[in-house]
């Protein structure tokens, strides 16, 4: 795909076959969705979790921003998108699951490791500059660990920490800490390699990642 028209031709293949042949199923998705996972990604085009994960339409909750974050929980005036989903996800939906899912080769973890728009005004770079200094903290341990390196070694190292980072920011909200303390809802982190397709889990009593 190249543009809008082609993506119009691939619209009418889904009317065709995908939509036909699950009539049933979004027939049951126009009353309602009952999703038990939710899944915040990143924006790249290159990792959406519904085709990594092959899942069905109405199967997950997806949120997609630049590097896959979660902001702390605050109660400042702004527009919280990802605290509104999250809260819809939670309290609404009352999804059992959140998966944080990171990946390789990841654009908004290499700024926030480079700080290379560290001064560009917004709508130059400005924009994704203040996002992603929710990523300082995780740059602060990738810096003392490798210092001045800066190889793939290290950038994956910062896109896991990236992961770990939302992971705390989603203890931050008191619904998310209380039904995780309950029991109702897990807390999962994760990381898809693009170079080799393979997805590791986090060990967060190790803070390692394993292939899944």
């Amino acid at each position: 795909m190249t543009d809008f028209a082609d993506m119009l031709q691939g619209y009418r293949r889904f009317r065709n076959t995908g939509w036909t042949q699950q009539r049933e199923r979004w027939d049951e998705l126009s009353e309602g969705q009952s999703p038990k996972v939710m899944v915040i990604a990143c924006s790249d085009s290159r990792v959406d979790p519904a085709q990594i994960f092959d899942t069905s339409p109405g199967e997950i909750f997806v949120v997609r921003n630049v590097a896959a974050l979660v902001p702390p929980f605050e109660t400042n005036p702004g527009h919280h998108g990802v605290s509104a989903a999250l809260e819809f996800a939670v309290q609404v939906l009352k999804v059992g699951e959140i998966v944080v899912m990171g990946h390789g080769k990841c654009g908004g973890c290499k700024a926030a490791l480079s700080q290379d728009l560290k001064d560009a005004p917004p709508g130059e770079g400005g924009f994704i500059h203040n996002w992603i200094e929710l990523l300082d903290g995780a740059r602060d341990v990738v810096v003392e660990r490798f210092g001045e390196q800066r190889d793939r070694d290290v950038e994956r190292a910062m896109e896991q920490e990236g992961v770990k980072v939302s992971l705390a920011n989603l203890r931050s909200f008191p619904c998310v800490r209380a039904k995780e303390k309950s029991g109702e809802l897990k807390l999962v982190g994760s990381f898809f390699a693009i170079a080799d397709g393979q997805l590791h889990v986090l060990d967060e009593q190790t803070g390692a990642f394993s292939p899944a």
